[in-house]
């Protein structure tokens, strides 16, 4: 019998990572969902949603042929068909790849209920995925696993309250049976190039690195995937904190101060000392903070991920680590400032002065900057003092 999986958000990092798991678990298999639009799907149909992931370190290349998913909805086409495959007991397992402001959270992380689009789905739409979600499991009978896949901390107990805050707005009823544990993820994806399509010989192409984790809480509603390699854990809290401190707070370091430096790839800025150093800070700063379990792994920990930027054959543009900088500064740099409760954090302070020069930068040369908030940044920038005003917008003041 075959088992499936909704997964929502068929990005290039759910290619790499959920679906090269998935695809050596015989007998699952995935549906995809795009909320917008359909360029995704019918690039993938046209191949019978077959692809490759092309696998790059500094060895060399390997190509895996991913041929778990076999069908995309595209929500915009359709909301009703999202609603019903999400109540459809056939699905065991609703994944998300949805980015941070995929969530539509307020500062203190809970659901915004002023957000245009959580109103629009109050009135009856099913758009966004909280509200798609509430609506679709509000219609279920049977057990299903609601497993969040993106980088934000205690990813899964804010999706279960998103969703309940959502439903009780909406004077739905989510049943018991519905499980939202959290998961830490980790696999370096940057953006498709025609060099990698040619390559592969493949448009559809996914480039990534040999390195993979995935930490799951152990908390699941019904059948689950023998994902290999899987750490399957009691809390993921930790190794959540571990990497995103760590990696991406170094990551979103990098991305802006590396700009401003005329760098446009992860390895380059790494090899550029000021920045290496920088990076070894946030992460040196961020280590104090963590949890004593993983704290012992930091300094290892810490070399392995300098040896990850440095891969020369994943060409990581710094500009897509760069996007919705005010949705993940408040998450990878103001949060491990706060734990350090006032001690002295030249590296993590550097990076949140490397974010306000680069907004202040994109914005001076007109260029649109990929984010959210993008019209109050450019606000902000345009007051008598911009860095106050934009420490203000993300909560650094």
């Amino acid at each position: 019998m075959t088992q499936r999986i909704l997964h929502l958000g068929v990005g290039n990092f759910f290619r790499a990572h959920h679906a090269w798991y998935t695809q050596s678990c015989p007998g699952w298999r995935i549906t995809g969902v795009s909320f917008r639009s359909p360029d995704i799907r019918d690039r993938l149909s046209a191949r019978g949603y077959n692809y490759a992931l092309v696998i790059k370190d500094a060895a060399g290349t390997q190509i895996n042929r991913i041929t778990c998913m076999d069908r995309m909805l595209v929500v915009a086409e359709n909301p009703g068909a999202l609603l019903a495959e999400i109540a459809d007991a056939a699905i065991s397992v609703i994944t998300l790849t949805v980015t941070e402001k995929g969530y539509r959270l307020g500062p203190d992380g809970t659901l915004d209920m002023s957000d245009r689009a959580i109103q629009d789905d109050l009135r009856g739409g099913a758009v966004t995925p909280v509200g798609a979600l509430a609506r679709g499991l509000a219609m279920r009978r049977t057990p299903v696993t609601v497993l969040s896949c993106d980088n934000l901390p205690d990813n899964g107990r804010k999706l279960g309250q998103a969703v309940a805050a959502f439903a009780d707005a909406a004077s739905l009823t989510i049943p018991p049976d519905v499980a939202f544990p959290s998961c830490m993820v980790d696999r370096i994806t940057p953006a498709t190039t025609d060099d990698i399509r040619a390559e592969a010989q493949d448009p559809m192409a996914v480039p990534t690195e040999a390195f993979t984790e995935w930490v799951i809480e152990d908390e699941f509603a019904g059948p689950r995937p023998n994902w290999p390699g899987v750490q399957w854990v009691q809390n993921v809290a930790p190794h959540e904190m571990r990497k995103l401190r760590m990696l991406n707070g170094a990551h979103s370091y990098l991305a802006y101060a590396g700009t401003l430096r005329g760098h446009e790839f992860v390895h380059e800025a790494i090899a550029d000392p000021v920045l290496r150093a920088g990076a070894r800070g946030i992460m040196a700063e961020a280590a104090t903070t963590l949890p004593e379990q993983v704290q012992t792994q930091a300094a290892d920990y810490a070399d392995a991920l300098i040896t990850r930027f440095e891969n020369p054959n994943l060409n990581h543009r710094l500009r897509q680590i760069a996007m919705d900088g005010s949705q993940k500064l408040p998450i990878r740099i103001l949060a491990t400032m706060a734990d350090r409760k006032g001690q002295a954090s030249p590296a993590l302070n550097a990076a949140v002065d490397a974010w306000l020069h680069f907004v202040q930068a994109e914005v001076a040369a007109g260029r649109q900057l990929d984010d959210p908030m993008v019209d109050a940044l450019a606000s902000a920038c345009a007051t008598d003092d911009p860095e106050t005003a934009l420490r203000v917008l993300i909560g650094a003041n």
